[in-house]
């Protein structure tokens, strides 16, 4: 029988990765609510460090948030914590012995790691502050490959790698209890994946973005901007039913070009389908159609529990809608510009009628980093903001990731609150968002090219 806190409550140490840092939290925090409990940090909380101890969870908790979570990499019962080796030694001293014993008998087997964050330590030195933990009553035998119990010592060098100190900011000592899914992004790359196209979705950023979504088995989740899948593929990884639709008939049916260097056509059983199967989740696929975002196509009510998408910023895809114009010479559809201040209010008025009462949409929306402020960010009656994460994409364009939780379902008065409230009104800076995104790039060459020395041509 495995020997864990179960239900008791002990302070836990989470190893953070190092990037996509603005996520972690937001990730952790919605991973936590799924089991009903809420994310307690320390008052000293610093939310870029790569070390956070968490306060009120059972052993049951961070398994099922380590179960899921692509931020963490490893989680810890802490035992003992202190800026020196003294106290460090005093904190373990303190722990209650109850709690240690039952991984420290002569039956057991056990091995202890030393990690260190922003510095790298010789062998010799590891096994010195190994040795140095002589005082604690280990009584079993030292296994370094198959050990019942894993225990280690961590270090914090600060984040600083131009200015590295002698000896670390903090140390943390504690029992393994589980590593995070920092492997689904190995497996899942989008270098590996059957059918991709020149905005797949980054397989880390995915799964993020379904964790946001508290995406859990037998949800129903809707793409309005599929692509070709990357976010279904890490909601069905999860046990949900996935369904899509795109304006895009070709990268619907998978026909046309390919995305791949050195492939000129793409090959028969190249679809989202294909995507799912090669990961074992084709049985969560629903389906996936070619519709216009802009237009109505769903029944009226409550379908989804989760809306996750990422629209097409008019940078390597258009924004485009359909409009009919019926006349004597013709009834094909005209395509036309779909304004970024419409697909996101469209966005929101769809999650706000077509999600479950407490359903997530989760969606990135482009910003020109200058002008940038939290006003620009869409806001809708029936949505309370979750979290709102930036990734950087130059120095003068980034774009953030939006969660947002539907909190009641759409009533009259809502109409008129929009009008009245320019915060739920269309933001009309977000179309210019493609030319100020290239004035940038034009802006650095032309900057670039004054400030290169000017090429003499050589003499034959």
């Amino acid at each position: 029988m495995a020997l864990h806190c179960g239900k008791t409550f002990c302070q836990y140490l989470l190893h953070l990765a190092h990037d996509n840092v603005d996520f972690r939290l937001p990730e952790i925090k919605s991973l936590l609510s799924l089991r009903g409990r809420k994310c307690d940090p320390p008052e000293n909380f610093k939310e870029r460090s790569p070390f956070w101890r968490l306060n009120g969870l059972s052993e049951d908790d961070v398994h099922s948030v380590m179960s899921r979570t692509v931020c963490a990499k490893s989680a810890f019962e802490l035992w003992g914590h202190g800026k020196t080796a003294a106290e460090l030694k005093s904190s373990l001293l303190e722990y209650p012995k109850e709690r240690m014993t039952p991984f420290l008998q002569q039956e057991s087997t056990y091995k202890i790691n030393v990690y260190t964050f922003n510095k790298t330590l010789l062998f010799k030195d590891r096994i010195e502050k190994i040795n140095a933990l002589d005082f604690l009553p280990f009584q079993g035998k030292v296994n370094l490959k198959h050990p019942d119990h894993i225990f280690c010592l961590l270090e914090d060098y600060g984040l600083d790698p131009n200015d590295i100190p002698e000896e670390p900011f903090y140390i943390y000592f504690g029992r393994w209890i589980a590593d995070g899914q920092r492997e689904l992004i190995r497996s899942h790359s989008v270098k590996k994946r059957h059918f991709i196209g020149n905005t797949s979705m980054d397989a880390g950023l995915s799964f993020i973005m379904a964790n946001h979504a508290k995406v859990k088995p037998h949800d129903l989740v809707y793409d309005p901007f599929v692509g070709t899948g990357s976010l279904l593929v890490a909601c069905s990884h999860f046990g949900a039913y996935v369904c899509g639709t795109d304006i895009d008939y070709n990268t619907i049916h998978g026909v046309g070009r390919a995305s791949r260097k050195n492939q000129k056509w793409r090959g028969p059983d190249e679809n989202i389908r294909a995507n799912l199967r090669q990961y074992g989740t084709e049985v969560f696929y629903v389906d996936v159609m070619v519709s216009d975002a802009s237009k109505p196509v769903w029944r009226k009510g409550t379908l989804f529990d989760a809306i996750i998408t990422d629209p097409p910023y008019g940078i390597r895809e258009s924004t485009r809608r359909t409009e009919y114009h019926p006349s004597p010479h013709s009834h094909v559809p005209v395509s036309m510009v779909y304004h970024l201040s419409d697909v996101f209010a469209d966005l929101l008025n769809f999650a706000a009628y077509h999600l479950v009462l407490g359903g997530r949409l989760v969606y990135w929306l482009p910003v020109y980093r200058p002008e940038y402020c939290e006003e620009m960010v869409p806001l809708h009656p029936c949505l309370r903001l979750v979290s709102n994460c930036e990734q950087t994409l130059s120095s003068h364009t980034s774009r953030r990731l939006i969660t947002m939780e539907k909190t009641k379902d759409p009533e009259e008065s809502d109409a008129l609150q929009q009008l009245a409230n320019p915060r739920f009104t269309p933001n009309q800076g977000h179309n210019s968002f493609r030319e100020k995104y290239f004035s940038g790039i034009t802006k650095k060459s032309t900057a670039k090219a004054m400030t290169e020395p000017p090429q003499t041509k050589k003499s034959d």
